[in-house]
Order: structure tokens, then C-alpha cells, then sequence
């Protein structure tokens, strides 16, 4: 497993990072799992090499928190870990309960810390761009975070890169910590972020961790062209069907299911690989609900795809609407 630097940051993480979302029983995710079936395969991807780690509060309503806290502690010690977690869905009832208010970030960060049973996060990342908010109060209230030593660094998730940019450049003249993390919404089906974030970032010095690298499953072929599913996760996932509406989907899917016969790999591998090969890309963010997944994600990271191949992939790509903000 190769090691970087976040961005500009001193922070040092693997080029794969394990997403933790799949992790925590919830009804609105019947594929999620308890704690006893996601052990070998957190534990799969720590032998691998994965020091990165990403959840959310929201993920299964704090559940994912609280397994990824006591996995990671029983594998690894505190230093050797990086753990990142998100604020912003609505975790209480009442208008004050999600968001980037000072009030919800100053609560949400001790729930997250009392779930995780740490007290502190390598990584606190903002999970939507908030337009009910003024970002100097959501700066200053990140700022506040980090000077608590509640957090080490900062991050943000998908938004637009005018956005992005606006929020830098608040916490730059202020004084206040900056981002030195975006995790957008990139895979070879949805690749819109090439536009201007992933440009931004690679010319301020931020780190670009992708969620989605594998579609929601759909380039590992968890679902046919004509609307069959093949797993538990294509059956149930209501978001899937909103993010990947473009005709030319199933075509790029199949052209990488081709690419990864010859190379006699899955293609989740190829699929990954070719994410992990972009420029900018720091680390992509991986979920996994068996040990294979770990594996696949762990053989792309030593994949190399020749550039004849990384064209044939990407010839059929047209532009798509905006998804995942």
C-alpha cells in the first residue's frame, strides 16, 4: 500500500480509503451490517495496508460511529489511524437538529467524538454546502473545532467549486483553518467534477477523495443494461437510480467489464484503478460489505492501466447534470 500526504497537509493516509456508510443496521439500508460481519472485513483492510477511514453521523443514525470506533481501537493505535467523520444531515428533530450553524456543529462534533469513543477526529468534514447559513459563522465554527483539538484537520463534500472556493477564501482573510480535503462525487459514469472542482483542488493543494469510485456498485455489474438486480444493495438503493439516469451508463459499464475480462480481473479492479490513476485523486473512498470488495479495492490499488486502455474508457463519456450535491 502506497502512503500520501492529504493535499498540502502533513496528514499521511493510504491511497484506499474503507467507507464505513455500509456499516450499522438501518432500515432505509438493508445491506448495512452489524458489527460481527463488518469485523473481518475492516480487519481484511487493515492487513491490506488502509490506515484511512470514513463515516458520517448520519450513516445508520450514528451506528456506523459507533462500529467504526470500537473496530478501529481493538486494530490499531490512535496514531497510526485516520479517522474522518461529517456533519450536516439532520441528526435531531426541530430546524436546529442539521446544517452548518454554529449551534449544530458545536453539538454534532461532541456527539460524534461520544459515538466514536475518541476525543478527537483526524478528519471533521462538512457533508453538504449549507445555503441557510452564512459560511463565516460555519468557518469560524470549523476553526473553533480544530483550536478545541476536537478535530485535526478539515474537509469538505460535494458542492460547486464557486462554493468551495468562496468558503477558502473566507477562512484565508479570517485567519481560520482551511480545507485541505474535498470528497466529490467521481467515477467513470459520473465525471462532471473534472470541470472545474478537481482542477481547483489540484491547483490550491487539496486533497480529492472520491465517493462513488464504483457507481454505487453499478461499474462492478450489480445490475444489467435491461433493469435486473443482482445484489441486496441494487434492489433497495432508492439514490442509485437518481445519480445514473444517462444512456451512455451501461455502455461505459460494459466497455469496462471488457476491459477487465482481458485483463482477467473483476471489474471493480479496473474500475477503481483507473479512478486511483486520475489526476488529483488523493484516495478514493471504498464500501465494502464483504471481504472480496476489500480485496478487489486492495488489487487496484497495484493496478496500472496502459493509456491506450484509459482512453478506450474514456471515449464514450458525455456531459451529465449536476448529481450528488
Amino acid at each position: 500500500m502506497e502512503y500520501v500526504n492529504l493535499g498540502r497537509s502533513g496528514l499521511r493516509v493510504s491511497r484506499v480509503a474503507l467507507g464505513m456508510m455500509s456499516f450499522g443496521p438501518d432500515p432505509d439500508r438493508p445491506w448495512a451490517l452489524g458489527e460481527d460481519e463488518a469485523e473481518p472485513i475492516v480487519r481484511a483492510a487493515v492487513e491490506g495496508g488502509v490506515t484511512f477511514f470514513d463515516t458520517a453521523d448520519t450513516y445508520s443514525k450514528g451506528a456506523s460511529e459507533v462500529i467504526t470506533g470500537r473496530l478501529l481501537t481493538k486494530m490499531l493505535g490512535r496514531d497510526e489511524v485516520v479517522i474522518a467523520t461529517k456533519v450536516f444531515m439532520p441528526m435531531a428533530p426541530g430546524p436546529n437538529g442539521g446544517g452548518l450553524s454554529r449551534k449544530h456543529i458545536l453539538s454534532a462534533i461532541d456527539a460524534s467524538l461520544e459515538r466514536l469513543g475518541l476525543d478527537h477526529v483526524d478528519l471533521y468534514q462538512i457533508h453538504r454546502w449549507d445555503p441557510h447559513v452564512p459560511i463565516e459563522e460555519t468557518m469560524e465554527a470549523l476553526h473553533d473545532v480544530v483550536r478545541a483539538g476536537k478535530a485535526r484537520y478539515i474537509g469538505a463534500s460535494s458542492m460547486h467549486a464557486w462554493q468551495f472556493a468562496k468558503a477558502q477564501h473566507v477562512a484565508e482573510v479570517n485567519g481560520w483553518t482551511r480545507f485541505v480535503s474535498m470528497q466529490p462525487h467521481y467515477n467513470l459514469i459520473y465525471r462532471e467534477e473534472e470541470r472545474e472542482m478537481i482542477p481547483l483542488c489540484r491547483d490550491q493543494g487539496v486533497g480529492v477523495i472520491p465517493w462513488s469510485p464504483l457507481a454505487r456498485g453499478r461499474l462492478t455489474g450489480d445490475r444489467t443494461r435491461d433493469g435486473e438486480t443482482r445484489t441486496k444493495r441494487s434492489e433497495t438503493d432508492r439514490f442509485t437510480p437518481i445519480l445514473y439516469t444517462d444512456d451512455t451508463d451501461d455502455d461505459i459499464i460494459e466497455r469496462n467489464a471488457e476491459l477487465a475480462a482481458r485483463r482477467g480481473v473483476p471489474p471493480a479492479q479496473t474500475a477503481l484503478a483507473w479512478v486511483l490513476a486520475r489526476p488529483g485523486v488523493t484516495a478514493p473512498i471504498v464500501g465494502a460489505t464483504s471481504v472480496r470488495h476489500v480485496e478487489d479495492a486492495l488489487a487496484a490499488e497495484q493496478l496500472s492501466l496502459a493509456a491506450d486502455e484509459v482512453s478506450w474508457l474514456d471515449e464514450l463519456y458525455r456531459p451529465h447534470p449536476v448529481a450528488g450535491h
